[in-house]
């Protein structure tokens, strides 16, 4: 009996393969679309390929790029955020130190608990406050990505992760302009600058565009900030997980209790700070990662109806320039006094 079952997998395996090919192949159409613009005129990719992907929303609904594109915004994601884990490591605590570690966690659990709250009153579920808090908090789309993955199936889910990515990725653009002109102005040396810089900042390469534009000292540290943040992700995507998990017990599937990605992410993490993996892996993994995520990006602009963008209201753009506000200040102000 287990040979037939063998055979039958196997054969099912070429079709699944030809079923994906064309919307994953639009998704890397697109992402190649997006880098091109964001090499040659300094756009963000991310904003690029999410804008991009939006006009090709009919795509998403054929019969024959439908499925790969599904596969692209979800199965892609999950890759992408499980390589992450090969940029982070726990060398990187010893530059900063834990004073400064415990302050980046503290300032991520209050911005994203304050989401929450927050989401009700401007019309929004819960969902939509850990999916924006996150993002904000954490690494830009990239954790609303990872984020998105692990919440509840919901009639506005493409329609509120786009929006977020499109959002947090502006915002990450205008701070990378004004954050360095802030700290200028509030009196913060190099070290200092690149604290804040790594621990507000959205996006990872407006951090490294924010902190270089400084000195090659602020732009070394903010970098290696900015990739601590990213280690909060596994864990905030795990409570997330375990809490939705138990808030769906009995009211259908529930999620499950450690997702797949999640424990790559860890297992990829702990292989690099023990220094099992090459530097030559690691320096293609970051570049695989990008990719991937990228490709995802524009598989969920596709996924994505332009005219529901305005359902989301400008409250909720409102909220995301608060929630950034709030860690902005939450990481300036213990600077500021000296307390870290």
């Amino acid at each position: 009996m287990p040979l037939p079952r063998l055979a039958d997998l196997s054969a099912r395996l070429p079709a699944q393969a030809r079923l994906l090919a064309p919307g994953v192949t639009l998704a890397v159409t697109v992402a190649m679309a997006a880098q091109f613009l964001s090499s040659h005129y300094g756009v963000p990719v991310m904003l690029m390929a999410i804008l991009l992907g939006m006009p090709l929303h009919f795509l998403a609904e054929d019969d024959r790029a439908g499925p790969g594109i599904d596969f692209a915004a979800r199965g892609l994601l999950r890759i992408g955020v499980a390589l992450l884990g090969l940029r982070v490591s726990l060398d990187m605590v010893a530059a900063i130190g834990w004073p400064f570690i415990a302050l980046l966690a503290l300032s991520v659990a209050m911005v994203i608990l304050g989401s929450v709250a927050l989401a009700r009153r401007v019309g929004q579920d819960r969902a939509f406050g850990l999916l924006t808090g996150g993002s904000v908090a954490i690494c830009g789309a990239s954790a609303a990505m990872a984020i998105a993955s692990v919440l509840p199936a919901r009639d506005t889910t493409e329609r509120d992760l786009s929006f977020t990515v499109i959002t947090v990725t502006a915002l990450s653009t205008v701070a990378m302009i004004l954050y360095p002109m802030l700290t200028s102005a509030l009196g913060m040396d190099p070290h200092q600058t690149g604290l804040f810089l790594g621990g507000t900042i959205h996006d990872v390469a407006q951090v490294v565009g924010a902190g270089y534009s400084v000195s090659d000292e602020t732009g070394d540290l903010a970098t290696v900030v900015k990739l601590i943040r990213v280690t909060l992700l596994a864990p905030v995507v795990l409570i997330a997980a375990l809490v939705l998990r138990r808030a769906s017990a009995g009211s259908g599937p529930r999620p499950p209790l450690l997702p797949g990605f999640v424990l790559a992410f860890l297992l990829l993490a702990a292989a690099n700070s023990a220094h099992l993996v090459p530097l030559v892996v690691t320096d293609a993994a970051q570049s695989l990662s990008r990719a991937v995520l990228v490709a995802a990006v524009a598989a969920v602009g596709m996924k994505t109806a332009l005219a529901r963008l305005a359902e989301v209201g400008p409250a909720a753009i409102v909220m995301l320039l608060v929630q950034t506000a709030a860690l902005a200040a939450l990481i300036a102000v213990p600077l500021l006094l000296g307390l870290v």
